[in-house]
């Protein structure tokens, strides 16, 4: 199973009252792993959207675990945990440099018509890109 990792920095204006990171930043933090598993198996987002196509969440999953700080530069994991000619679904866990689980997580999404938001067949429409996430996936 192919696992994309991509550090990250936390910033100061991602950190709340109580200087600990706010929870919707973690959301952020999925799409940077998200992109960056697709730019590691050779594809780019921005390509399926030039062509109409866009892949809206359609299901989001998050469990917090433990805090992360302004300073701390974080792990994000990201694997392809589901995959079908309709949908996918990635899973994440985001860890501190302790190598603690601070926040696991997963999306589901689709791929639709850019213009008129009817679902498209992943497999069909990018068959190379659908491949390549069925290796991943081993």
């Amino acid at each position: 199973m192919f696992i994309s990792e991509k550090k990250v920095e936390v910033r100061y204006a991602e950190t709340d009252a109580m200087g600990v990171v706010y929870h919707a930043n973690y959301l952020v933090w999925f799409e940077i792993g998200r992109t960056a598993l697709i730019k590691e198996l050779g594809f780019n987002y921005a390509d399926m959207e030039a062509q109409g196509v866009i892949s809206p969440v359609i299901d989001l999953n998050v469990s917090y675990k433990k805090s992360l700080r302004y300073g701390q530069s974080p792990t994000i994991k990201t694997k392809i945990k589901s995959l079908s000619p309709l949908k996918v679904i990635y899973e994440y866990e985001i860890l501190n440099e302790e190598d603690e689980i601070c926040c696991i997580g997963s999306s589901t999404h689709v791929l639709v018509s850019k213009d008129t938001f009817r679902p498209i067949k992943f497999k069909k429409s990018f068959p190379d890109w659908y491949d390549a996430y069925e290796k991943a996936m081993g």
